[in-house]
């Protein structure tokens, strides 16, 4: 047959099935009120329902889970393209995955089937399976379902109520067997109307349990914002332990079941020392002391090996052997973790594995469950302390730990048991940055001497960004960096610290000339005289969540302004001075001998801006605002 042939036989079922599929007045009418009541959003589903059970596999003993999806979507723009997707991995499949039009019959979308990379990732199991839908105009309706298997109920971690998409209804229904012992967290509840119940199935000897909410906004799409096991509602999912033929069997019953599985993964490795024992010995061969020899070994894993994220079925929670990332020179956080332990080990420490979920996670080990945790570490045992080594943290000392871990639980192996310990909270004091400008009026432009200094998270950042640069960019960029990308600035004599040196204080010295800054009329001299601004432009007016700093901010900025002889300032602009309880600012101006001095402090006391203090943080800002936007006039004495 011709493929001409094949067109028309497929075309009348198309069409046909496309009959009727154009919304109605009412739909358009319903489409049209939603828009005004989601006016930054192009679809909504009008219904989503989650139906969830669960089986036991006696062929691999394993408790399964069949996630079951359907929605009922509405176009509330005019057009509206979309992928439709659901990811799965190794541990799951797509059993079903289809629309439908408004009239209940099929809509023949391609449906793609992929790897799903990111570029962090070197290698991982993770697929996608979706299909690109299009909306073609306003009260246009879909109806999607898809059948998710997952095939050990370990991984089957949580359940969110909201969605990329506002959500009308939600439901999510569980039907949970008598000889499974599941028990349901609900997170995050509050300020939202979900209601619960419960009954008792006899056919199904099991509990179904049915959670219903109305009126769900879509995620917020907002850098720098808690992670979403903070902010929306969901419900954790954990499988304690089954019962088959009268045995029980515990899965993840108490935080030591949790422990034991990773366990179970760290004792089926096959690390080889030798193939680190001739590096170990050069590393430590010159050290003068013990902490030095621990040094040694940490940097040359944060220089040498490459952090590539690494998932694939088991694999995203066993390290890699310390011989094979050491060959290799890269490896996930599990592979680092473990090549600074067995070096430490081979240097005579005593170093142990260590799990935790960094701040993007909501939970700790109280919650037995593959969600607690998303990294790992190495904890070394050194003069009567623990001291935590992430090598995946490029130019983070000896002794110091990123933002992302501070404060978190971390669990340490330690044989058949495990230690739970915190990782140490710092003050903002630790990240110091320091800018002091000593300043002249010379014509029109301000000149002098800048000195810039950086300490703790505020040089690790500084100097991850520019060793990464090729070397040949290297003096460009920070000429780039220091001239804050103004043309107007002009920067030479550029002096600096060891810009590789991660242990001590960084520092950068340099001439500045900055243009147009000064502005002559009679015997009036008005001056620009504040060129970084910070936080100027840091208004949070629409914003939804929390804004979380990559880290807790200590910045001092001084400006010492020696005026013109014969020249007096008019008047000196008020300053600010607001302390809260996650944040300080404040800004003074002081006249001594002849010398004006521009004094800032800016202090973000626990990294983050809290949605309840936008108001407040807001009227600040402004007020920021009006001083730099404030001129100082000099005028002859």
């Amino acid at each position: 047959m011709s493929k001409l042939f094949f067109f028309l036989l497929f075309v009348p079922t198309f069409c046909l099935a496309q009959k009727n599929s154009d919304p109605t007045p009412e739909e358009i009418s319903e489409a049209k009120i939603l828009k005004i009541q989601y006016p930054n959003d192009d679809l909504v589903l009008l219904e989503s329902k989650d139906y969830v059970t669960f089986d036991l596999n006696n062929d691999t003993h394993q408790v399964s889970a069949k996630h079951q999806i359907n929605e009922e979507l509405l176009n509330i723009s005019s057009r509206t393209d979309i992928q439709k997707h659901i990811f799965y991995d190794g541990q799951s499949e797509i059993t079903n995955f289809g629309l439908k039009y408004r009239n209940n019959k099929t809509a023949y979308f391609k449906v793609n089937d992929e790897a799903y990379t990111v570029e962090e990732y070197f290698f991982n199991d993770a697929r996608v399976k979706y299909a690109s839908v299009d909306f073609p105009v306003q009260g246009y309706k879909y109806y999607f379902e898809a059948t998710k298997s997952i095939f050990d109920i370990k991984y089957f971690t949580s359940l969110y109520f909201t969605d990329s998409y506002p959500i009308i209804k939600k439901q999510i229904t569980l039907v949970v067997p008598k000889w499974l012992n599941l028990e349901i967290k609900e997170m995050n509840f509050e300020g939202f109307q979900i209601s619960k119940t419960s009954t008792f199935d006899e056919k199904q000897n099991a509990d179904i349990i049915t959670y219903s909410v109305s009126g769900l906004d879509a995620v917020y799409k907002e850098e720098q914002s808690p992670g979403p096991s903070y902010i929306y509602p969901h419900l954790l999912i954990l499988a304690k332990s089954y019962t088959d033929d009268g045995e029980r069997f515990t899965l993840f019953n108490e935080t030591k079941d949790l422990y034991n599985w990773y366990k179970s993964l760290v004792d089926s490795m096959a690390d080889d020392p030798s193939a680190i024992k001739e590096k170990v010995a050069e590393l430590t061969a010159n050290a003068k002391t013990d902490e030095e020899k621990i040094k040694n070994i940490y940097y040359w894993i944060q220089d040498n090996i490459r952090y590539i994220a690494f998932e694939d079925g088991l694999a995203g929670f066993k390290p890699d052997e310390c011989q094979n990332v050491f060959k290799k020179r890269y490896g996930d956080c599990k592979g680092m973790a473990n090549l600074t332990k067995q070096m430490l080990i081979e240097a005579g420490f005593d170093a142990r594995l260590t799990w935790l979920g960094t701040k993007h996670i909501a939970y700790d080990y109280s919650t037995p469950s593959l969600s607690v945790d998303n990294h790992m570490i190495c904890t070394v045992f050194y003069d009567g302390k623990k001291i935590f080594l992430d090598g995946t943290e490029k130019f983070n000392p000896f002794g110091e730990y990123a933002e992302r871990i501070q404060g978190k639980q971390v669990m340490i192996e330690n044989g058949e048991s495990y230690i739970l310990e915190t990782v140490p909270v710092v003050a903002p004091e630790k990240n110091k940055e320091t800018h002091v400008f000593n300043a002249k009026i010379n014509n029109n432009a301000l000149e002098g001497n800048v000195s810039l200094t950086y300490s703790g998270e505020s040089r690790a950042s500084f100097l991850y960004v520019f060793n990464n640069l090729r070397t040949e960019m290297k003096n460009e960029a920070l000429e780039y960096y220091l001239k804050r990308a103004d043309r107007n600035m002009m920067v030479d004599n550029i002096e600096t610290s060891d810009l590789e040196n991660r242990d001590d204080q960084l520092s950068i010295d340099f001439n500045l000339k900055q243009d147009n800054a000064v502005s002559s009329f009679d015997d009036e001299i008005y001056i620009n005289l504040d060129y970084n601004q910070e936080y100027g432009k840091w208004l949070f007016n629409e914003r939804n969540t929390d804004y979380e700093f990559a880290h807790k901010e200590y910045l001092s900025s001084e400006i010492n302004l020696e005026l013109p002889e014969g020249y007096k300032i008019t008047e000196l602009p008020k300053g600010i001075d607001v302390n809260t309880k996650n944040y300080k600012i404040f800004v003074d101006f002081e006249l001594t001998d002849n010398v004006l001095h521009y004094k800032k402090v800016f202090v973000m006391k626990d990294a983050v801006v809290k949605k309840s203090n936008f108001k407040e943080w807001n009227e600040t800002i402004k007020n920021l605002q009006s001083i730099y936007n404030q001129q100082i006039i000099l005028v002859k004495d």
